[in-house]
């Protein structure tokens, strides 16, 4: 995806970028050190100020990046990034900087750019960002793997996300990936406008 259709999305609207349950990429860095992982269990949980959260395992090396510096970015990735999805999701970040000295980004020629407010890298091609404040709560985190934050800066693709709603009408690689088990992804269907019913 090329800058020019990367635009910033209100915080007031920034959860709409999750809440229709996409599968997730989750960014972190510090200290030199940058790792990104794949993620299926998100969502908003407020508004003033946009929070979001995440689980994320105890053996994931984006999860110790994200607690050692307090940001991160989740990004949604599209239908075209299947394959990078299944690959960061099951590649370990710390064991290719042990063994080969190098990270995801570089093993899998992945191309990010700076974020409005983080160090954390963003990766190209997806079709939303949100930069992330980790709001420490210990217990969550230890007991439940469970993180929250506060949504500081958020864009989209403004090909398939306008005026605060999503439509990937003629856009059919840029459809997010919702992760179903072992590898195995659904694609959002299209958009259906719902009624009340009147009694």
């Amino acid at each position: 995806m090329t800058e020019h259709h990367r635009r910033p999305v209100p915080l007031a609207k920034c959860y709409r970028l999750i809440t229709h349950g996409p599968t997730i990429l989750v960014s972190a860095s510090h200290e030199g050190q940058r790792d990104i992982m794949a993620a299926a269990w998100n969502m908003g949980v407020d508004f003033d100020p946009p929070k979001i959260s995440v689980v994320l395992d105890k053996a994931s090396w984006t999860r110790r990046l994200l607690e050692a510096s307090g940001t991160f970015v989740v990004q949604v990735p599209s239908l075209a990034q299947v394959n990078i999805v299944q690959t960061v999701g099951n590649t370990s970040g710390q064991q290719l900087s042990e063994e080969q000295g190098t990270d995801k980004f570089s093993r899998y020629d992945l191309k990010t750019f700076a974020g409005e407010q983080l160090d954390a890298p963003l990766l190209e091609g997806c079709v939303a960002w949100l930069e992330c404040k980790l709001l420490v709560d210990a217990n969550n985190q230890n007991e439940h793997d469970l993180f929250l934050a506060e949504v500081i800066s958020a864009q989209a693709d403004d090909r398939v996300f306008k005026d605060g709603h999503w439509d990937f009408t003629g856009h059919d690689q840029l459809r997010t990936l919702h992760h179903v088990a072992g590898g195995h992804y659904l694609v959002i269907g299209e958009a259906v406008q719902g009624v009340e019913i009147e009694v």
